[in-house]
């Protein structure tokens, strides 16, 4: 699957194994660069808002360069929007971290085994977030999607599972 995880785009002059090798060079510096600066968090505890905008920017910065080359499957560009997706659900941005989950979502199902937790994670996340933005139907379809998930990698009768189907009847 690395040839999956690593999809270059698909363009009528396509970039050269230099620009490949470079982008791959500049997206690992960014995500070092993003750990770092999410590693001194208590400082975004003191600045709020306004450092998680800054690091929403450097995301979408990055994941505009690394689109030029990188199909949103490959893992640096879904490493960055799934970056980009906590940095919506910290500031309370759940129309932005809906639209990062749904690009996500799909390569993860793609890239990850059938009942893999990542996914079941997503999925869980895309269903909260359908719901606090009244979407209904969405929300139960992605809230069962994980449960469908969990039960067979947490097995039934695990508190977790029983935790959100109650969460289920409760919307």
């Amino acid at each position: 699957q690395d040839k999956e995880k690593l999809e270059i785009r698909k363009l009528n002059d396509p970039p050269s194994a230099e620009t490949v090798r470079d982008m791959i060079k500049y997206a690992r510096n960014v995500i070092e660069e993003f750990r770092r600066a999410k590693h001194y968090k208590y400082i975004l505890c003191l600045t709020g808002t306004l450092l998680a905008c800054e690091l929403l920017e450097i995301c979408e910065l990055s994941l505009d360069k690394m689109g030029a080359v990188f199909e949103d499957s490959n893992v640096y560009m879904l490493h960055m929007m799934y970056q980009a997706m906590g940095v919506c659900l910290y500031v309370q941005d759940w129309e932005g971290a809906l639209r990062y989950g749904q690009k996500i979502i799909r390569p993860y199902s793609k890239h990850y085994p059938s009942y893999s937790l990542n996914v079941a994670s997503m999925w869980l996340k895309l269903g909260r977030l359908y719901n606090a933005l009244e979407n209904r139907t969405a929300g139960v379809k992605a809230l069962k999607r994980a449960i469908a998930i969990m039960e067979v990698a947490h097995g039934k009768d695990h508190p977790y599972i029983s935790e959100i189907k109650k969460e289920l009847e409760d919307h």
